[in-house]
């Protein structure tokens, strides 16, 4: 049984920084990364890393934020700096499997960026 325990998020002010973390447990897993959704908006991808440390960032995102993955423990972690007031959503953990492609989410996270 796969399992997300996310960790980070909260409230800062524009500028500053924020790390989110995800473990993941029950398999194995290829993609590993982040989306986020914020109010009366569709969930985007915000980064992701594959198991060979491969990433993509959304465009808004790069430079600012970076994503890192520690394959022994399973862990997912977004550091997340120069953060805006746009920046502002619930991010969610995502995960797919090695085997089989299936997709996993976290519950969520809130983030809340103020001027």
């Amino acid at each position: 049984q796969v399992q997300l325990v996310e960790s980070g998020g909260g409230l800062v002010q524009a500028g500053g920084s924020l790390r989110l973390s995800c473990t993941a447990s029950g398999s194995i897993f290829s993609v590993m990364g982040w989306y986020r959704q914020a109010p009366g908006k569709q969930r985007d991808l915000v980064a992701r890393v594959t198991k060979v440390g491969t990433t993509m960032y959304a465009d808004s995102v790069k430079g600012r934020f970076t994503i890192s993955r520690d394959n022994a423990k399973n862990t997912v972690t977004l550091q997340m700096n120069s953060l805006r007031p746009e920046d502002t959503a619930v991010y969610y953990c995502n995960v797919r499997l090695l085997f089989g492609n299936t997709e996993f989410w976290g519950q969520g996270t809130l983030v809340t960026v103020s001027l």
